[in-house]
């Protein structure tokens, strides 16, 4: 993926403190339209974002991003140990409200990440922030045609949505 295919857009969020903030996400440009439609209707409805910073802010660090509970999409890395590019490393998936909506990993005795996030592994859960099944977060990106990382069957990711579900 080269610099040319992607775009920074800067986007206007509600906060929890009930504030409006501003932030920046690096995303392909060939879904940045959609994108900036789905956090438009996010914030309407005033959804509260934790953070919004692109993860050259963390130098890279998928963990460190995570545990600030920063929503992102573009990070150059590979999925796990697979050795296969993230949909991060394209620009095509983005992970909303990290702490609030936790990756839960599908071996035994599933660790969660970020760490901090324990409390929030219960689904449905009613708390800000919380993506939970069906509701107005899952169904903004259902409508540009994205998948939610909740909905899978092998593991949980609660703050992932990609375009080709994975």
């Amino acid at each position: 993926m080269g610099p040319a295919d992607l775009r920074m857009i800067t986007m206007t969020y509600w906060g929890f403190d009930g504030r409006p903030h501003t932030g920046k996400m690096v995303i392909n440009k060939s879904v940045a339209g959609q994108v900036v439609s789905v956090f438009k209707k996010l914030y309407g409805q005033r959804f509260p974002i934790r953070r919004m910073q692109p993860v050259e802010v963390y130098k890279g660090s998928d963990d460190a991003s995570m545990a600030a509970d920063n929503t992102s999409a573009f990070n150059c890395r590979r999925v796990g140990t697979s050795g296969t590019w993230s949909q991060h490393a394209y620009g095509l998936a983005i992970d909303v409200n990290t702490r609030e909506n936790p990756y839960i990993h599908p071996y035994p005795g599933g660790t969660v990440d970020p760490p901090n996030a324990k409390d929030y592994v219960r689904r449905p859960l009613d708390r800000p922030g919380v993506i939970n099944p069906g509701d107005k977060v899952v169904r903004a990106f259902e409508k540009i045609g994205w998948v939610w990382g909740g909905s899978w069957s092998t593991s949980k990711d609660y703050q992932h949505f990609s375009q080709n579900g994975q």
